[in-house]
């Protein structure tokens, strides 16, 4: 006799369960394992994938009133964007024009442009403010097919305003359906206030805003994130160090914002103090690289933001597999270099200038990405006990991702199981 479920996915031309390695990402050579059951389907019951096979063996083991029909397209879990600086107010178009005549990212940040131009507008706002300018980003993400996202502090550089959008991100993930991520980020920038006194800010993010942000959690009963921009002109090596060491002890898991314009070995640190990530790795030593494949820190690749700001060299995604490293993908969406709301733009991009083929990258944007945030034993797959987080594409193939940009490929989202 059939066992009855809450619901059931059939008739997918391609089910792309998308599964763990050894309880882990996918890493190195590794990377793309897609999964892949032909004319495939999903039993789902209480928000969870309970099985996946066949259309004909999942129909005869299961019964349900509610199904999804796949009608032979893909399907494929939800994307992980782990890596967003939502939430934020204002935008910088008049910034990109300044780029398009010659000026330089650092040039534009040290004249008291850049971060500090979206610091002024996000201290001003509002957590209600700053909610109801950020439900739209969140909603054309879901449409995009991201489900699950991290969302960053640093854009209040001060104790008051970093807490402020620690609650606007609190409200958010309770206002709407794709699950955030919150990482806590005063060392985003050295505020204008500090502009000549980089270790006085030092000194306060670990004294005073670190405790502060301890207690938040605290509070809330959620665990941190805490990251830092390990970058020239904004915080050195030493300074990266002290800051996440001190996180660490008031209970924050860790990730890192490194070699982004300048190698100066974030990587390496972020492989040695366990942090959850490092992300953007553009400029990567190669003894950070070769420490990425003996880690367990996820590199996460950010192809959007060289794009967005013209630049030709990307993250060294073949080395780092090569090294056997576990590789992810994000937006970094943010109002100054790369206003991507959506994942399959990343997707593409990658197979472009990071040389990922299609189910690699998929895999990065969705596994991957999950363990970039730690749940990767949670989402970013369809294997029985995930998260019934998925997708069900408008095309045949997963390979029209990648291929394809510019559009939404995306036909219906299904979150915890329903659809949204």
């Amino acid at each position: 006799m059939s066992e009855p479920v809450d619901l059931i996915i059939h008739s997918a031309g391609q089910l792309c369960v998308v599964p763990p390695h050894d309880g882990g990402p996918q890493r190195g050579a590794t990377l793309g394992d897609l999964g892949l059951i032909a004319d495939g389907a999903a039993a789902i019951q209480d928000g969870r994938v309970l099985a996946v096979g066949p259309s004909s063996e999942i129909r005869a083991r299961y019964r349900t009133n509610t199904i999804l029909h796949a009608g032979g397209r893909c399907v494929l879990p939800g994307f992980v964007d782990p890596h967003t600086h939502l939430p934020w107010i204002g935008d910088r178009a008049a910034e990109f024009e300044q780029r398009l005549a010659g000026a330089t990212y650092m040039e534009i940040m040290n004249a008291g442009g850049g971060i500090m131009s979206t610091v002024r507008h996000t201290r001003r706002a509002s957590v209600d403010e700053l909610v109801a300018g950020n439900l739209p980003r969140l909603a054309r993400m879901l449409r995009h097919g991201t489900t699950s996202a991290e969302a960053k502090t640093g854009y209040g550089l001060d104790t008051a305003a970093e807490l402020k959008q620690l609650d606007a991100i609190a409200a958010l993930a309770a206002a709407q359906p794709v699950e955030l991520a919150a990482t806590f980020l005063p060392a985003h920038a050295v505020p204008v206030e500090y502009r000549d006194d980089t270790e006085g800010y030092v000194q306060r993010v670990i004294g005073e805003m670190l405790p502060a942000g301890a207690r938040w959690m605290s509070e809330r009963g959620v665990r941190l994130f805490c990251d830092v921009f390990c970058e020239e002109g904004a915080f050195d090596l030493d300074q990266t160090r002290r800051i996440l060491e001190a996180a660490a002890a008031l209970g924050y898991r860790l990730k890192v914002h490194a070699d982004e314009f300048v190698g100066l070995g974030g990587t390496k640190l972020a492989v040695e103090l366990g942090a959850t990530s490092a992300d953007h790795l553009v400029m990567t030593p190669d003894a950070d690289i070769a420490a990425l494949g003996r880690g367990n820190t996820v590199a996460v690749g950010l192809p959007g933001t060289p794009f967005g700001l013209a630049h030709r060299d990307f993250t060294p995604a073949g080395a780092i597999l090569a090294a056997g490293g576990a590789l992810a993908l994000a937006t970094d969406l943010n109002p100054g270099t790369t206003w991507c709301e959506s994942m399959q733009m990343v997707i593409a991009l990658a197979c472009r200038y990071m040389g990922l083929t299609q189910a690699q990258a998929i895999v990065a944007a969705t596994l991957n990405a999950a363990f970039a945030v730690g749940r990767g034993h949670e989402v970013g797959s369809l294997a029985p006990g995930y998260q019934a987080d998925l997708l069900v594409l408008d095309v045949d193939d997963y390979r029209q991702l990648g291929y394809r940009y510019g559009t939404n490929l995306v036909r219906t989202v299904v979150k915890r199981g329903q659809i949204v």
